[in-house]
């Protein structure tokens, strides 16, 4: 009995080592080309290359267009994307009966998160720009990457609401609690923070996505912004911009990796270390929501 525990120990140790090493190769990787990409691209950032539109004359060239269009089009994903999946992960798990329909659905779901991203450019093309005639604009990217991320969310609310106590339901029950009253004020509220950290992972991945913009034809070289949401005059608000044509950060830095000169090739590191700050930000802040959302629960 002693020699079998000891023998298990070792290869508890040595799976242990095995999987730091494993750690360690990602890590290492990612940090020397997140290195070599700051050293090239650190020298171009400065306020102008913020605020420049794209330029033929690489040192006046800046992102402008690039991350306002990332912005915009992250606001109509995260418009059409974040209820959708949030309600229909929700109805998944507390409405939907269990028979073969329901699991031909978690089936469908679950293996359409790991589709690859360019399948979606295809689909958005046909849909929503030849059948649906959206053009190539703002609203065309996001319902696209509402699509690629909505899987990702829908099996995070699952998740999420799995993870609750089955004793949370059974007293709201006990109390004479509806299906919806336990389901809006103890359900949902417990898995928020699961839910949100879902969410922004989604979104992190969808804007560094590449293949389904370029497929729905986002333009690689713009010089102007779209027309602004807020307006000085009633209404107040504009929608004008949601049907404009974009670009989006991955968009640029691939005009500008194309290029063979070197000063392009700079300007694409630091609009890459931009883009790579903006998704370890939004993953930052995922964690910090969870971590105040379970610092708030009381069990």
């Amino acid at each position: 009995m002693r020699a079998d525990i000891q023998r298990r120990k070792r290869w508890d140790a040595i799976f242990a080592v095995c999987g730091l090493l494993a750690l360690m190769v990602g890590v290492l990787t990612f940090t020397a080309l997140f290195l070599d990409m700051a050293l090239d691209g650190f020298g171009r950032l400065s306020w102008d290359f913020f605020t420049n539109f794209p330029s033929r004359r690489p040192g006046e060239a800046g992102i402008l267009s690039a991350w306002v269009g990332s912005t915009l089009v992250m606001l109509t994903t995260a418009f059409f994307a974040v209820p959708l999946g949030v309600a229909a992960g929700v109805y998944l798990e507390e409405y939907a009966p269990k028979n073969w329909m329901t699991d031909l659905i978690e089936i469908n779901v679950t293996n359409l998160a790991g589709v690859p991203s360019i399948v979606y450019g295809l689909l958005a093309l046909g849909l929503f720009i030849y059948q649906f005639g959206f053009g190539q604009s703002i609203l065309t990217a996001g319902l696209t990457l509402g699509l690629l991320i909505l899987p990702v969310v829908i099996v995070a609310t699952r998740e999420a609401i799995r993870a609750i106590p089955s004793a949370i339901r059974e007293g709201a029950y006990a109390l004479g609690a509806t299906k919806w009253q336990t389901t809006s004020d103890h359900i949902l509220p417990y898995s928020l923070a699961g839910i949100m950290t879902g969410v922004i992972i989604g979104m992190a991945r969808a804007i560094g996505e590449t293949a389904p913009v370029i497929t729905i034809g986002a333009l690689t070289f713009i010089a102007f912004l779209p027309p602004a949401p807020v307006s000085a005059e009633p209404p107040f608000l504009s929608f004008e911009w949601i049907m404009s044509p974009f670009t989006v950060m991955p968009i640029q830095m691939f005009n500008w990796t194309s290029r063979p000169e070197a000063a392009f090739h700079h300007n694409a590191a630091a609009a890459g270390l931009v883009l790579v700050v903006m998704t370890l930000s939004m993953n930052a802040l995922a964690i910090y929501i969870r971590y105040r959302l379970r610092k708030n629960i009381k069990w």
